[in-house]
């Protein structure tokens, strides 16, 4: 194999698909970036046997062929490059020479033979969203996916295709996450599937704020894809049925309250500064007539604070977590949220004010009769 191409290109290339590359794996080949190349151009591949990623760019192929080159290795070189020409050449023993500028590498590639095959979606069904909207949309949801290995389905998150919208669903037990967008470009049946949130992690990193280019999301049997410019990411489904999340939130509720976000945020934040991390204290909220009131007491030490507020909720006084309310009031896009309770055991619901395409809601801490 012998190829050349500009350092930025495959910078960008190794990076993209480098995330997918293991730092320890028992096959040593999955360590690595699979090169390949041939007249249609260079083709590069990272596996973990969970996620798949792979990237093509243009280059000059002087000498088709494949070759595997430890990925670690590969990203910290090329980032250290001098701008220019990369030249990578392999010889059939995978001795491989990497040549930019003044500077030149040798090292040992391994058998490409090695490198497990991955996975294809066979997909009949797709449907195609903006980049920016999806980046938006994963970051509006993925803090609430669930961490704890005894629940696996909620590592993941939901994905409900309806006939012109999607929505995706996130919860963890404590809390959870939804945002909807209208589609315009689907090709696929309403149905439901579920997402490992370290695979849209990967997505949403790969994704352009700024870009409006749709991204192509295949859905097969048991992996699904998503297809953004040159890069493809592979990932397998997670199979269960997703809790019932309609019949957990409230609708109807017997106070709501507008607030400026911005300062429910810094409110907050400044009360939180007496809980330690290994602390589990609530931070108390009491909603009165134009105003809520925050207190928050720990072995630290005690914090009071308040902000203003439309609406009143006639002195209820609830706990919550204070970063489970913090992730969500950060995920929100709106100057003014709508902050909505019934009682001080029941969930607390955050939506925009005037109405929005994203819902948070996040179960109360429950109080003692001295908090």
């Amino acid at each position: 194999m012998k190829i050349r191409c500009e350092k930025k290109d495959l910078q960008i290339a190794v990076n993209n698909v480098s995330r997918a590359a293991p730092s320890k794996s028992p096959i040593p080949a999955l360590e690595g970036i699979l090169f390949e190349a041939n007249r249609d151009g260079l083709k590069l591949t990272a596996y973990d046997t969970r996620i798949g990623i792979y990237t093509t760019l243009d280059c000059s192929v002087l000498e088709g062929g494949c070759i595997v080159i430890p990925a670690r290795f590969l990203g910290e070189l090329v980032r250290r490059l001098p701008d220019g020409m990369v030249s990578i050449e392999a010889d059939e023993s995978f001795a491989t020479t990497i040549r930019c500028g003044k500077s030149e590498f040798h090292v040992m590639g391994l058998d490409p033979e090695s490198f497990p095959e991955l996975n294809v979606v066979d997909a009949v069904q797709n449907i195609g969203i903006p980049e920016n909207i999806l980046k938006n949309m994963i970051n509006q949801t993925i803090f609430s996916v669930s961490t704890s290995e005894s629940r696996p389905l909620y590592m993941g998150v939901l994905f409900e295709v309806g006939n012109s919208d999607l929505t995706l669903v996130a919860v963890d037990g404590y809390r959870l996450a939804k945002r909807s967008e209208q589609m315009e470009n689907a090709n696929m049946n309403p149905c439901t599937f579920v997402i490992p949130g370290a695979s849209l992690s990967e997505v949403e990193r790969l994704c352009s704020a700024d870009k409006t280019d749709e991204v192509m999301i295949a859905l097969g049997d048991k992996h699904a894809s998503f297809e953004i410019g040159n890069t493809v990411l592979i990932t397998r489904r997670l199979e269960g049925e997703f809790m019932n999340y309609r019949k957990s939130i409230p609708s109807t509720f017997r106070y709501e309250i507008i607030v400026e976000r911005d300062e429910l945020i810094r409110v907050i934040d400044r009360i939180s500064l007496v809980i330690k991390d290994k602390q589990t204290s609530p931070v108390k909220m009491v909603v009165e007539q134009g105003e809520l009131q925050f207190y928050c007491t720990t072995p630290f030490g005690h914090a009071e604070d308040s902000c203003l507020c439309e609406g009143s909720g006639d002195g209820m006084r609830i706990g919550f977590n204070d970063r489970y309310f913090m992730d969500a009031l950060k995920a929100a896009s709106d100057e003014k949220v709508r902050v909505s309770m019934n009682t001080p055991s029941a969930p607390i619901v955050i939506e925009g004010a005037e109405g929005s395409s994203y819902l948070y809601m996040v179960l109360p801490v429950r109080l003692r009769d001295n908090d």
